[in-house]
């Protein structure tokens, strides 16, 4: 075992955004490691305040254009109910199903451009367009889809239009819908096949007990909508989020911390599997069986699995709400307006994106201007359990070489697929 070693990655490749990790052993044992967020600090909740009610949606996507969808959904979640706006089951449809799209291309991008080229030893995805065309057409062909998932329904691929406080702006055609739930249903091969290739390759054996949040709904696999719930201390109300779930700030970060009365917790692809396994579909529980899942998950290089179980979900989901949209009758659907005499309020939205549970929580005035909002990212909530794993990995790699010990490193944090730009939201701004 190596006695002393230094090592500093600086801005670890292949996740959004950018961080180091900077780990140094003494005498065999760890003295320091961080992982230092050093993205410039985003303003997001501050742009927000004293903009009107229904262009926020419009900001808050701008946070990622990986899970804008999701941004975007948590944004008028909050701003209905503040505002008392309902939604009819169309508009619902419409925008679970763009949730799916996004979902879906966005753990195909992470499997598939950043965690298989750690899988085969490469760079990047680029020399796989070479070496393993087959694969990397397949996740091309898959990410094509959900995008087209999302731009049929949001207007365009990135960054949703459509979809607005009180509804859908917009009504997809009938024939597009059908077009796409035939690509849909022919998408299992690709995610059969991508499953024979993950299901081949090793594992790092590296697991220990952790706690677990996710959304939790009764009657479906939750990830548009349902209660934030831990596997350690049960149901937690949507009202009671901030005490439940508490960030704090660290100082080699740009992004807070996060943590539970149990301490340290994991959010996402694994930890929806681990609280709502049995809401999957039978499709998905029978990929998890063929991959020879058991539950609860509690090693961090599954959440790759997970991610590729819950896109098998999604696919089914997809396609059924396609089939309820076109069943119900599409038709073209004025969006709601406030209740009448709104006097002000709070509102709590709350979605899965892929990454995990994120809040959005906004204070809204008499005249429908934001006053107040307030956001927590799934990766600012991963970020102490990705350097709690990983001061108990490191040790274990200690008598590898070092550039054996810095790819280890580097693809625990990738399992994470962490998006380090939407987790930058810690200043508090005030203008005077």
């Amino acid at each position: 075992m190596k006695k002393n070693l230094h090592i500093k990655i600086h801005e670890i490749t292949r996740v959004e955004g950018h961080g180091d990790i900077v780990i140094d052993i003494r005498k065999g044992r760890i003295k320091e490691l961080r992982l230092d967020i050093i993205e410039s600090p985003r303003f997001f909740e501050v742009m927000l305040v004293g903009r009107k009610y229904d262009e926020a949606q419009h900001i808050m996507s701008r946070i990622c254009g990986i899970c804008a969808v999701s941004h975007t959904s948590a944004s008028l979640k909050a701003i209905e109910a503040a505002m008392g706006m309902t939604i009819s089951r169309q508009s619902l449809l419409l925008r679970k199903l763009a949730f799916c799209g996004e979902s879906i291309q966005s753990h195909i991008l992470h499997l598939f451009f950043l965690v298989f080229p750690d899988l085969l030893g490469a760079g990047s995805i680029a020399p796989l367009l070479t070496a393993e065309p087959e694969l990397a057409r397949t996740g091309l062909e898959l990410k094509r889809l959900a995008n087209e998932i999302c731009a049929v329904v949001g207007g365009r691929h990135i960054h949703p239009i459509s979809l607005f406080p009180g509804g859908v702006a917009h009504t997809p055609e009938e024939a597009d819908l059908k077009r796409l739930k035939k690509a849909l249903l022919a998408s299992f091969a690709k995610l059969d096949y991508t499953l024979g290739f993950l299901s081949n390759i090793p594992v790092p054996q590296f697991a220990k007990p952790r706690e677990t949040i996710s959304l939790k709904a009764r009657g479906e696999y939750p990830l548009h909508d349902g209660k934030p719930y831990s596997d350690k201390e049960g149901a937690i109300e949507p009202e009671e989020y901030s005490r439940k779930v508490k960030e704090y700030c660290v100082n080699h970060s740009t992004a807070k911390h996060a943590r539970t009365k149990s301490g340290t917790f994991m959010v996402g692809a694994l930890a929806r599997l681990n609280n709502n396994f049995k809401l999957l579909s039978p499709r998905a529980k029978a990929a998890a069986k063929k991959a020879g899942l058991t539950l609860p998950l509690e090693n961090p290089f599954m959440n790759n699995m997970a991610q590729l179980i819950e896109c098998f979900h999604l696919t089914d989901e997809a396609a059924g709400h396609i089939d309820s949209l076109i069943e119900n009758g599409l038709k073209s659907e004025p969006v709601k307006k406030p209740r009448n005499g709104f006097k002000g309020g709070r509102g709590i939205g709350i979605v899965e994106a892929p990454r995990g549970t994120l809040y959005h929580d906004y204070t809204i005035d008499k005249n429908g201007i934001v006053k107040k909002a307030d956001c927590v990212i799934p990766t600012a909530q991963n970020l102490r359990s990705i350097e709690d794993d990983l001061k108990a990995f490191v040790p274990t790699l200690l008598d590898r070489p070092r550039e054996e010990i810095r790819r280890g490193v580097e693809t625990l944090v990738r399992a994470y697929d962490p998006c380090i730009s939407c987790s930058t939201h810690i200043m508090d701004v005030r203008f005077v």
